[in-house]
C-alpha cells in the first residue's frame, strides 16, 4: 500500500512540476517556491527570519542527503 502511495505522490509531483515548466510563468515551479520560502531568490530583501529560514533549509538538505546516502543511519 505504501509503495503505491509513494508512487502516486511522485507522479503527482511530476505532473505539477511538468505543468509549471510547460507554462514558464514566474513562481510556478517547486524551486521557485523554495527560493521564495527560504529567502534565497535573487533580490530577496532579508528580514529577521532570513538566517533561520536558510539554516532550516541547509540543515534539512544535509540531513536528507546523509539519510539517503547512509541507508537511514541518520
Amino acid at each position: 500500500m505504501f509503495t503505491a502511495a509513494w508512487a502516486a505522490w511522485i507522479a503527482a509531483f511530476c505532473v505539477i512540476e511538468g505543468i509549471a515548466l510547460y507554462r514558464k510563468q514566474p513562481g510556478d515551479t517547486l524551486s521557485e517556491h523554495v527560493w521564495r520560502w527560504f529567502h534565497t531568490a535573487k533580490g530577496t530583501v532579508p528580514d529577521r527570519t532570513t538566517r533561520l529560514r536558510r539554516f532550516v533549509l541547509v540543515a534539512f538538505m544535509a540531513w536528507l542527503s546523509a539519510h539517503f546516502l547512509t541507508g537511514g543511519m541518520f
